[in-house]
């Protein structure tokens, strides 16, 4: 497994550590929140890396400073028991899996700036596909495409930012865009 460093700073560079590890390209590949805004992030900095993307759950969310929300987060993440909002309690939750460790995950969250610059996702050249739910605190998604050169949006419909990745019409959606011929 990848070390799991407990000083914030060892997390600024998280996507060049990912972008080191994927395979050559020009990939297709689908990311969800986090996972998204990483891969945006690497197609922003290496655009010749990716032939089509998939970016779920995230939208007006990478275009401003959320520090705030990130450090209710981290805190929820750290609390020794789970908070009562619950989207809250779903971080402390998924901290506390097997393979969880919270000092690492705070110390990612306190490291790592998910904020993208202003235009630095106008060099993103390959095709993204934006989905997410109508009900996902991420967005609104418009402002995300708009700073897409070739982005089209899916809004999925009834769902919220955990209920994306279980989402049938996600999955068609992200495979059948994938599936497409081109880049």
């Amino acid at each position: 497994g990848a070390p799991k460093p407990y000083e914030p700073s060892a997390y600024a560079d998280v996507e060049g550590w990912l972008a080191a590890r994927l395979p050559p390209g020009p990939l297709d590949a689908i990311g969800f929140s986090l996972g998204a805004r990483l891969l945006l992030g690497i197609a922003a900095d290496r655009p010749e890396r990716f032939r089509r993307l998939v970016a779920a759950g995230v939208g007006r969310n990478l275009l401003v400073d959320r520090s705030d929300h990130m450090k209710r987060i981290a805190a929820a993440i750290a609390a020794p028991e789970p908070p009562e909002i619950p989207a809250l309690a779903h971080f402390h939750a998924l901290a506390g899996g097997p393979d969880g460790d919270r000092s690492a995950l705070v110390a990612f969250i306190e490291g790592f700036n998910p904020t993208f610059e202003p235009g630095r996702l106008g060099t993103v050249t390959c095709p993204v596909l934006v989905v997410i739910g109508d009900r996902d605190d991420a967005g609104p998604p418009e402002p995300l495409v708009a700073e897409l050169p070739d982005a089209e949006l899916r809004i999925l419909r009834r769902v919220d930012h955990f209920g994306t990745p279980k989402s049938f019409d996600f999955l068609d959606a992200a495979l059948n865009w994938i599936s497409e011929p081109g880049g």
